[in-house]
């Protein structure tokens, strides 16, 4: 999945960051481990029609911890990763468009959970892990091309300013996406957001095995 290195985020400070927002009562953790503020699930306790889905799940990735939590309510996981698997295996978008997105929004709503899962992916796309640590100054970003910066810049709009975006980006974007894409392109980013809500308030752990991004500045 990649090591940590570029990620030059001081560790003290994300500490001092936990502690504060930390508001579980004492005991709720070991000391110097997170844990998820919900329980997870795993695939045993889903109902037997329901696992094959969680099996293509793992598939997307390491996503166990979100997919255990949401597993709570089951419309919630049947209907998020029936959609998750259905838009991967359609692939409307290019996954190096998709994965810029996801890094983006997650950086700017310091998700380390979303982080950590999709920078590697990322990289496999050929964004470095200093490059995808730096996205949020695509202007002048040295991997990335004119279609990888308006990408960017779309997902800062849709994140921070959805109701102030003017029409001119969008003449840009229609010269290289058709307007499924552009749907698609939205609609991720925006669920991106709300994932990134989900995961660190309810505090979800990263998954044992990937490797942990800082996403805090």
């Amino acid at each position: 999945m990649g090591d940590a290195s570029g990620w030059g985020y001081a560790a003290a400070l994300r500490g001092q960051r936990d502690q504060r927002y930390d508001c579980r009562p004492p005991g709720g953790q070991a000391s110097g481990e997170q844990m998820s503020r919900i329980s997870v699930k795993t695939r045993n306790d889903l109902p037997p029609e329901l696992r094959p889905l969680w099996d293509k799940m793992t598939t997307y990735g390491a996503f166990e911890n979100q997919a255990g939590v949401m597993a709570h309510r089951l419309p919630i996981f049947k209907h998020m990763w029936s959609l998750l698997v259905d838009l991967a295996d359609e692939a409307v978008l290019s996954r190096r468009h998709l994965e810029l997105a996801l890094v983006t929004v997650s950086l700017l709503n310091k998700c380390d959970y979303c982080v950590s899962h999709h920078a590697p992916k990322l990289a496999i796309q050929g964004v470095s892990a200093a490059g995808a640590e730096r996205l949020l100054d695509y202007k002048d970003h040295p991997e990335l091309d004119r279609v990888d910066k308006l990408v960017v810049e779309y997902s800062i709009a849709v994140t921070n300013n959805w109701n102030k975006t003017r029409d001119e980006i969008f003449t840009r974007l229609r010269e290289h996406f058709s307007e499924a894409q552009l749907v698609e392109l939205t609609w991720r980013i925006a669920l991106c957001g709300a994932f990134n809500r989900f995961n660190d308030i309810l505090q979800l752990d990263i998954e044992q095995g990937v490797p942990h991004r800082d996403a805090a500045e």
